[in-house]
């Protein structure tokens, strides 16, 4: 399997629009087997224990047939990164027609988190609006920060507040206001993520296919915890927003609107997932050939690579696909 990988695998750099993560030029390396395209995109400074989910998403999606789609078409947000001006705030939202949920990252500063938000709300007074703080705050700091964001106007919920398990737990205990709060990092960062109790924790579960190990987990996932799914991505490519817009597809119900719209960050991807009134059609995707040797890197970069690859699949993917008993 691991030799079928390597001598099929493309590798791209996707430049962005706008800084996202601290991310200018996003790195995909992609690979085609039986059902399809793989994905395999963990952010360059992770190491190879972190990435064996990705590796392993990517073999299921080249691998697997993904299960039957409950829906045909997937309602996503439009995601604003930490921008200021006016002018920044409505470019951005400008790549996302017909979007009626924004998600809106904040968490350096409050004041400028205000204006960012006031400032969504009064380009797009109907919108929806979900703030994601990927951990930043302290207790203190969310509840004191989420108090006063509510009352300049409601929150669909907080994404990821605080950083720990312990830290969301007391914030939901002493939260007096109804705003909801949805995990991430909390479950996809867990070396057991089926195993978390999260009652008391949060109200929404986060579900990233590449970071938790492919579509048959994250939907067990689902299921052992209870709560409501948004499904999001991590700056994937068109073949990984497919991914993810299959597992957003599967699930038995999807009352949120999906994080999957982030190729709009893209200045180019290797395929095109059009929003259209704010859905974004369930498709398989086949990289475009021209896409694939215009972004594609310096074979130095390529044999480096190649050896993450080798590396991830020693530090745990080989285990984890022989227990599950594919076979390529």
């Amino acid at each position: 399997m691991l030799d079928s990988i390597l001598e099929s695998i493309r590798v791209v750099a996707l430049p962005t629009k706008t800084d996202f993560r601290s991310v200018k030029v996003r790195e995909v390396a992609l690979f085609e087997g039986p059902a399809g395209w793989g994905e395999f995109s963990p952010f360059l400074e992770y190491d190879a224990n972190e990435c064996v989910p990705w590796l392993v998403s990517g073999i299921e999606a080249a691998l697997v047939e993904a299960p039957r789609p409950l829906r045909q078409e997937i309602s996503v947000n439009a995601t604003l990164p930490a921008l200021n001006t006016r002018e920044e705030i409505a470019e951005v939202l400008s790549w996302y027609p017909g979007c009626s949920t924004v998600k809106v990252k904040v968490g350096a500063s409050l004041r400028e988190d205000l204006a960012r938000i006031a400032t969504v709300r009064e380009l797009l007074p109907d919108a929806q609006i979900r703030i994601d703080v990927n951990g930043n705050w302290s207790v203190k700091e969310a509840l004191a920060s989420i108090n006063a964001i509510h009352e300049n106007g409601g929150l669909q919920y907080v994404e990821q507040p605080c950083e720990t398990l312990e830290e969301l737990r007391e914030l939901k205990s002493r939260l007096q206001i109804p705003v909801l709060i949805a995990g991430d990092e909390v479950i996809r960062k867990s070396a057991d993520p089926l195993g978390l109790d999260l009652q008391g924790v949060v109200d929404i579960v986060m579900l990233k296919v590449a970071p938790l190990g492919g579509i048959k987990r994250c939907l067990e996932i689902a299921k052992v915890h209870g709560l409501p799914v948004v499904v999001s991505s991590a700056l994937d490519s068109a073949v990984g927003i497919s991914y993810g817009l299959k597992l957003a597809a599967a699930l038995p119900e999807l009352k949120y609107a999906c994080g999957l719209g982030t190729g709009q960050l893209l200045i180019s991807d290797v395929a095109i997932l059009p929003i259209v009134d704010g859905i974004i059609a369930v498709n398989s995707v086949t990289p475009d050939v021209v896409a694939l040797n215009q972004y594609a890197i310096s074979p130095q970069r390529l044999d480096w690579w190649r050896s993450r690859v080798r590396d991830t699949w020693s530090a745990g993917a080989q285990e984890w696909v022989a227990k599950v008993g594919w076979e390529w």
